[in-house]
C-alpha cells in the first residue's frame, strides 16, 4: 500500500492493453476475501476449479495471456498469476510433448542422443 498519491507509478513493459485485462480483472475481485497464506502451500494446486467468469475472461490470444502472467507477477497480484498458470496448465493437459512444442513454438534441438539420455533420467515421471 503506498497510500495516496499523484505520483505516476513505472510499470515497464506493461502495455495499455494489457494494464486493461489487469484492472477489469481486479475490478471484478475487489471484494475477493484474500487468500490465506501458508495453509494452502501444503495443498496440491488444481487447475480445474476456474470459475466460468475468469474461465472466460483468459480466452485471449497466447501473446496476451503470457503478458497478463507477466504484469501479474511483476504487480504481485498471486490470484491473477494463479489463474494464468491455471489456465496454461489446462491448455498443455494431455498433450504430447510435440504437441506443447508446436502449440508455444518452441524448437526440440535435442539430438536423439540427448532426447534419449533427457527420456532416461525422467522415466520416474512416466506413466504417471
Amino acid at each position: 500500500d503506498i497510500g495516496e498519491s499523484d505520483e505516476p507509478i513505472p510499470l515497464p513493459n506493461v502495455t495499455a492493453k494489457v494494464l486493461e485485462k489487469v484492472i477489469e480483472y481486479c475490478e471484478y475481485h475487489i471484494d475477493d476475501p484474500d487468500p490465506i497464506q501458508d495453509d494452502l502451500d501444503e495443498i496440491p494446486k488444481r487447475s480445474d476449479d476456474i470459475e466460468p467468469r475468469d474461465e472466460n475472461f483468459m480466452k485471449v490470444d497466447q501473446e496476451l495471456l503470457f503478458e497478463i502472467l507477466l504484469a501479474a507477477n511483476y504487480m504481485d497480484i498471486k490470484p491473477l498469476l494463479e489463474l494464468g498458470c491455471k489456465t496454461v496448465a489446462n491448455m498443455i493437459r494431455n498433450k504430447t510433448a510435440q504437441e506443447i512444442r508446436t502449440m508455444f513454438n518452441i524448437v526440440d534441438d535435442f539430438s536423439p542422443e540427448e532426447r534419449e539420455q533427457i527420456k532416461k533420467e525422467n522415466e520416474w515421471a512416466e506413466d504417471h
